[in-house]
């Protein structure tokens, strides 16, 4: 009897494989043709495939590895999966009552456990020992289908709670479910076939809890130096206690919420929590009369401009006088724009901005000066200047906004005493489930995709194709600096996404199956089936996220 076999495209080259062969032999038979782990595969350019998956038809594959931005999260989504698997190893299912797996910490997760359990570092040795026993052991991480209401069922069974409690509004009749061994548990995306994939980690005691520590992307095989950082950390901490404060830690815990009480008035909390945090800022910048300017940096689409708004109003509540000065205006003209590796003019680093010319007004406006500042013509690329001086007076402030506003070189000409920092970003924190993170750059880019279209037109598509360049330009002139605030301020809101869900959902779908940003955008479609949407006509107008769905009070 003869076996029906497919052509497989790879590259330029077309091989026989037998139906029903894995792509994980596939795999291997090019794997040395690669520097990195190979743990998924691309079918016919807009279809991921785990590599346990088998071959069913001709097709064309390229191969997806841990050097790549969904690649690495397979591997950091499985390596969670193997710590949690390992922590109610040693600690023994009868004593492990949760591992929840928090937020990003130097470049692992912050975990912390509940239940009869000793956390320190004998503990954590033999977990490190456990997970390292399991990876040896290529244990298959087995994939299987139930009914929603299994699922149900069984994680009521294994006590957690949260995925019973996230499944209840599922709208599929079915759930996959990962295993290793007997050990049953969900994630959300895709998982490496086994487990001697998941070699290089670390385990570090932190806080009140620990951090598992992973390779980047740029070195798959390496695990950094555990590096933490402490404000943002304890920013995301009490970020996290709030979450848990309002019984509103979880995607599941949101729905309930949203299904079953007033979530009019859970909004209001937010937005009140919010407007208290923005006020002791105020007050603060005011407690110190040396302080003439604040300085305001943050990622893209963290509220920045929202922020600066009614950080100016409680500025005036204290008595000052604030005055806006954003950065972008002290763009130099377009032809002196540095270019990137591409040929593109690079907006985003620091020579786009005419740096002495900055310090120069700053300095004659704390020398009590009148000074014509400029304003940037973003269509013809040409900086004017305006038509109006500005003077300030004794009580009156500059609030400056820009994304390089915490890099000591923007304003190297002036004079420490004199500035006020604070770092602001949309820092996720509330999870899918206890071991399933919604990372705070979906959180922004969901944002972003929203906004683009309501103010500059953008398609989804064209958003998603340009995220990766945003990001890399935060890495560079962002995040290096954000530990140099004298504080930071969290934009996300718990209710968020659920108001964002019927924005972004018809601009998703509008994305063409054939184009290179579809497997994104099927993502995040996917990722809002969990979620219960609601509408925005209960959310006040000087809402951050009037920024991004539009209706609010400040011209932004």
């Amino acid at each position: 009897m003869n076996t029906r076999q497919c052509i497989v495209q790879i590259g330029n080259e077309s091989k026989y494989y037998e139906v029903g062969t894995t792509y994980q032999k596939i795999a291997e038979d090019y794997q040395q043709e690669y520097e990195h782990q190979i743990v998924l595969v691309s079918l016919n350019g807009n279809r991921l495939q785990e590599l346990r998956r088998t071959l069913e038809r001709d097709c064309r594959i390229e191969f997806v590895t841990t050097a790549q931005q969904i690649g690495h999260e397979t591997y950091r989504r499985s390596m969670s999966f193997l710590l949690v698997k390992a922590v109610h190893d040693v600690g023994g299912h009868e004593n492990v009552e949760r591992v929840r797996i928090h937020f990003s910490v130097s470049k692992g997760y912050y975990c912390t456990i509940e239940g009869n359990v000793t956390l320190d570092h004998a503990f954590l040795t033999d977990v490190t020992r456990r997970m390292q026993e399991l990876s040896k052991a290529a244990i298959p991480i087995q994939k299987h289908s139930m009914r929603t209401s299994e699922a149900v069922e069984l994680f009521h069974r294994h006590g957690m709670y949260d995925k019973e409690r996230l499944f209840e509004y599922r709208r599929s009749s079915s759930v996959n479910v990962y295993t290793i061994n007997e050990f049953d548990d969900y994630y959300y995306g895709y998982m490496v076939p086994d487990t001697s994939y998941l070699k290089y980690f670390s385990l570090h005691l932190y806080d009140e809890g620990f951090v598992l520590q992973m390779p980047t992307m740029e070195e798959p095989e390496k695990v950094p130096a555990f590096e933490p950082q402490k404000k943002l950390f304890q920013v995301l901490k009490e970020s996290v206690s709030w979450g848990d404060l309002q019984d509103i830690e979880t995607v599941g815990a949101l729905n309930d919420r949203i299904t079953k009480d007033d979530m009019q008035e859970a909004v209001l909390v937010q937005e009140a929590q919010q407007e208290r945090q923005i006020g002791e800022i105020a007050k603060q910048i005011a407690q110190h009369p040396n302080v003439k300017m604040v300085l305001i940096a943050g990622p893209s689409s963290s509220g920045k401009t929202t922020f600066s708004h009614r950080l100016s109003i409680q500025l005036r509540v204290n008595g000052m006088t604030p005055h806006p000065i954003a950065v972008d205006n002290y763009f130099v003209d377009r032809e002196q724009t540095p270019r990137d590796q591409d040929g593109n003019y690079n907006f985003e680093c620091l020579e786009a901005i005419d740096i002495a010319r900055f310090n120069r007004d700053m300095q004659a406006l704390l020398n009590g000066e009148e000074v014509y500042l400029p304003i940037f013509n973003f269509k013809t690329g040409k900086r004017m200047e305006s038509s109006k001086p500005k003077r300030l007076e004794s009580r009156d402030i500059l609030v400056i906004e820009g994304i390089h506003c915490l890099n000591p070189r923007l304003t190297e000409m002036l004079d420490d005493a004199n500035k006020f920092k604070i770092y602001i970003s949309a820092l996720t924190q509330l999870n899918i489930d206890e071991h399933n993170r919604i990372p705070s750059t979906d959180g922004r880019l969901i944002r972003r995709i929203v906004r683009d279209a309501r103010t500059r037109g953008t398609s989804a598509s064209g958003t998603i194709a340009m995220w990766k360049s945003v990001r890399s330009g935060e890495e560079k002139n962002i995040f290096p600096f954000q530990e140099e605030a004298d504080v930071m301020f969290n934009s996300s809101l718990l209710y968020e996404l659920a108001v964002l869900k019927q924005y972004v959902e018809p601009l998703l779908f509008g994305v063409d199956k054939q184009s290179p940003e579809y497997t994104e955008a099927k993502r995040l479609l996917k990722f809002f089936d969990y979620f219960v949407g609601i509408g925005s006509e209960f959310i006040p107008t000087n809402s951050l996220l009037r920024e991004f769905i539009g209706g609010g009070c400040f011209q932004v």
